[in-house]
């Protein structure tokens, strides 16, 4: 788990045991590069986390790993940093840009999104095989992905995009080969999040 100065680290790191992981929680970018599978957790603001990552190669590292096939979990704010751009309080901050797309407000008439809430899993998912549609998971958050800018036409595999609604619909997961995320904290989901990173680590292991 790459610790980079934010994040429930503790918390995803106890959930992650429980599932089976063997967890460390690193800044070092030569173990976190060598490890079978990353987490790449966040919490606060966009840009506090994009600045954190750049202290400790964060972009890169992600790079190098996905490059080399070598799986990624973010979570959270550790999500939205995968895309392009983050908007928040008018601050523009250059994402990873490993996913198309701009992290902006959403527009629902009670802010921060903070609870339980159902999600809309694309067939073929690996995070949530084995979950049932009514599952519900635990959000926190006031700024989201709200438009999927790539085109199936794009890639010759799109990546699979889970969908979720408060005030309006907006990115709840992604899966992209070695590159997977949730914008709600499976930590934090009880049985549902545990499965979600029971069905992670079963690829990262093979």
């Amino acid at each position: 788990m790459l610790d980079y100065g934010s994040g429930n680290l503790r918390s995803a790191e106890r959930a992650l045991q429980r599932v089976g992981a063997d967890v460390t929680v690193t800044a070092d970018p030569h173990a976190a590069l060598e490890a079978d599978g990353l987490v790449v957790p966040g919490v606060g603001a966009f840009a506090a986390c994009m600045r954190g990552l750049a202290e400790v190669d964060g972009p890169r590292l992600i790079e190098r790993r996905l490059a080399g096939g070598r799986p990624v979990l973010g979570i959270c704010v550790g999500m939205q940093v995968l895309f392009d751009l983050g908007v928040e309080w008018g601050e523009r901050t250059a994402g990873c840009g490993q996913w198309p797309g701009t992290v902006e407000g959403l527009k629902a008439d009670v802010l921060p999104h903070m609870g339980w809430n159902t999600v809309r899993a694309p067939a073929g998912s690996t995070l949530f095989a084995g979950l049932d549609a009514d599952e519900r998971f635990y959000f926190v958050h006031s700024f989201a992905v709200r438009r999927w800018e790539l085109e199936e036409s794009d890639v010759l595999k799109p990546p699979l995009v889970t969908w979720a609604h408060h005030g309006e619909d907006f990115v709840a997961a992604v899966e992209n080969g070695p590159l997977a995320a949730t914008q709600f904290h499976p930590e934090k989901s009880g049985d549902a999040g545990a499965m979600v990173l029971r069905n992670w680590l079963r690829d990262v292991v093979g």
